[in-house]
């Protein structure tokens, strides 16, 4: 039960930060592109690099903790596009160039339709 603790408790933090940022970026830039989501997917997946680099150079005796807490918790609540960006760079790196190609092309194409075709549900027109 205590993984389900960091988890949600870092989800929480990030979902707070995330939804602040946004309305941040709302009030100072107001424009219909998605400037707000697109520094959030960066800024995420900059701190997701960092926080992995680092937890991985100094491998801290509570590593899988703060790994919940930061990376899954914080983070994932954030945006999920860190994690989406990191298993990328985890099958480049492992020379899986071909899967990681694959995953980018599937997660963009798949979850585009699945959106399309839940608001078409939704909407009575399927």
């Amino acid at each position: 039960m205590f993984p389900f603790v960091l988890v949600g408790a870092g989800g929480a933090l990030g979902a707070m930060s995330r939804y602040g940022l946004a309305s941040l970026v709302g009030r100072f830039f107001p424009m219909d592109f998605p400037l707000a989501t697109l520094l959030i997917n960066i800024i995420g997946s900059v701190l997701m690099g960092v926080l992995i680099g680092l937890l991985s150079r100094f491998m801290p005796p509570q590593q899988a903790e703060l790994r919940l807490f930061l990376a899954v918790g914080v983070l994932g609540g954030f945006t999920t596009f860190s994690s989406f960006s990191l298993d990328t760079i985890v099958l480049i790196e492992r020379g899986e160039v071909i899967q990681a190609g694959a995953y980018v092309l599937l997660s963009v194409v798949v979850c585009l339709i699945g959106l399309y075709l839940g608001l078409l549900v939704t909407r009575g027109v399927a």
